[in-house]
Formats: C-alpha cells, sequence, structure tokens
C-alpha cells in the first residue's frame, strides 16, 4: 500500500477550465463531477482494500497458525500499516470492507442517469465512470463499450481531460476506516449470530 500516497483526488471546482468553456453554468461545481470524484475515491478504496485481503490471504496461506491482534481497531487503517498479519479474522474483516468498497462505487455508478451534467466536462466525467464498468462486464471489447470510449477520447480531444489535483492522504485514509469500520461491524456481528447458533444446538450447514 505504499504507493497509496501518489494518486490523484479529486474534491475540485471547475473553475479556470470551466470559464475557458464559457458557460457561467460551467463556472461552478459540475454535478457529475462531483459524483466522479466520489465514484474514483470508492474505486481507489477498493482496489487497496483488495490489495490487503490478498496479502493476508497469502500470510495466512504461508502462517497459518500465527495468532495476533484482532482488527477491530480503525486506526491500523488510518495508518495503512499494520493491517498485514496472520489472523483470519483480518482476512475477513478485509474481504467485507472490500465489498462494501465496491458496493458503493456501484451505487455512485447507477446513479449516473440521475444526474445532469452542466458541462463538456461533465460529460466527459459521466462517460469515464461508464468507461469505467467495462472492467466489471465480461467483454469490453463488444458493442458499445468501445464505440463509447472512442466518443469519450474524441470528447477530450476537444474540451481537455479531467481536472487532476493531489489526493489527500487524510481522505484516503478517512475512506478505508469507514469501509472497514462497517465491516468490523459484520463480521463481529456474523461471528456472534454463529456462537448463538452453536449455543442453542443448531447445527450450521
Amino acid at each position: 500500500m505504499a504507493d497509496s500516497d501518489n494518486t490523484t483526488t479529486l474534491p475540485f471546482v471547475i473553475g479556470r477550465r470551466g470559464a475557458a468553456h464559457g458557460s457561467p453554468a460551467s463556472r461552478t461545481i459540475d454535478s457529475a463531477l462531483s459524483l466522479w470524484s466520489e465514484w474514483h475515491r470508492a474505486r481507489y478504496a477498493s482496489s487497496l482494500l483488495c490489495r490487503v485481503q490478498q496479502r493476508l490471504e497469502s500470510q495466512i496461506m504461508v502462517n497459518p497458525g500465527i495468532q495476533v491482534l484482532a482488527a477491530d481497531s480503525p486506526k491500523r487503517v488510518r495508518e495503512q500499516t499494520a493491517l498485514i498479519s496472520s489472523d483470519p479474522r483480518d482476512y475477513a474483516v478485509a474481504r467485507e470492507a472490500e465489498v462494501f468498497a465496491m458496493t458503493e462505487a456501484l451505487k455512485l455508478q447507477d446513479s449516473i442517469p440521475e444526474v445532469a451534467a452542466t458541462s463538456l466536462i461533465g460529460v466527459i466525467a459521466k462517460l469515464e465512470m461508464i468507461v469505467g464498468a467495462d472492467r466489471d462486464i465480461g467483454d469490453p471489447t463488444d458493442f458499445p463499450w468501445p464505440h463509447i470510449a472512442s466518443a469519450l477520447r474524441d470528447l477530450k480531444a476537444i474540451a481537455g481531460g479531467l481536472p487532476i489535483g493531489h489526493r489527500s492522504r487524510e481522505r484516503t485514509r478517512e475512506d478505508l476506516a469507514k469501509h472497514w469500520e462497517l465491516a468490523v461491524k459484520l463480521v463481529a456481528a456474523l461471528e456472534e449470530e454463529g456462537a448463538a447458533k452453536h449455543r442453542g444446538g443448531v447445527v450450521v450447514s
């Protein structure tokens, strides 16, 4: 996760780029850009948590008997350091945290039709999310994915790319901590449910 601080971000205001397009609406925050910013953050958090999960899985396979403290401290996520252990509970939490982050990204993606872009850059932002979804489908080479990507390239050539800034380390840590805390609660609830079933003499299939 060492590369997590050298990425791009996004809350931003169109500002100077919007002024180049001349429309008063484009000088304000475009709702489509805000949506893209949130979607980008959720996808990025999901990718980081996926890597954590994979590394935890590898360590469990190598050292299945090692015991460490349970992963119920969001501080470890914020620091982005002490997540890699060999506790199976850590792995379960990382797996669920990734699901929470990806679910958030998918919900934002689903809301694209409900958000109206107010600038060409906003349209580009919407298309970036749509094209980004091709990684989640069976064959991104089928119609209409290459055609949408082609239209996106044309728009970028005309209007320019999306504004890029520096990602806030604190924002990334907050995003990770949010999903991690939700996952900790879910795993704890599942463990309690399993324990209750055993206490009640219920056989879990």
